[in-house]
């Protein structure tokens, strides 16, 4: 559906070239992993997906879920260096900025599926 298409191969390239931010994290902490914000802000988005797109049948969904995990195991293994470290500030809004990405991949895949 996603995991497939070049806008995430795209999408992993764009988390490689900015792992500078997990390597040396500066700031102010906060009280989750790094791994804890992934799985936090990738399943809020996934929600939102759901909810927005109510025409999806569950083998739709189920779908989906099934690129969501393979979409977690690839972020966690690109940070499973850093993944029980407390997350930044600055790497809780990179990482969110990384799971509405995700998200608009799926909403560009469901919308193709519906055409």
């Amino acid at each position: 559906m996603v995991t497939d298409k070049a806008g995430y191969e795209h999408l992993i390239m764009f988390l490689t070239e900015h792992l500078s931010i997990f390597e040396q994290p500066t700031g102010e902490m906060t009280t989750k992993t790094i791994d804890e914000v992934l799985e936090e802000t990738i399943a809020e988005q996934i929600i939102n997906l759901c909810m927005q797109h109510t025409q999806l049948e569950i083998n739709h969904r189920s779908m989906i879920i099934r690129e969501v995990d393979s979409i977690m195991y690839d972020m966690q293994e690109v940070l499973s260096s850093v993944l029980e470290t407390k997350a930044t500030k600055k790497q809780l809004e990179f990482i969110t900025e990384i799971s509405i990405l995700i998200k608009n991949l799926f909403d560009t895949a469901i919308a193709e599926l519906f055409d």
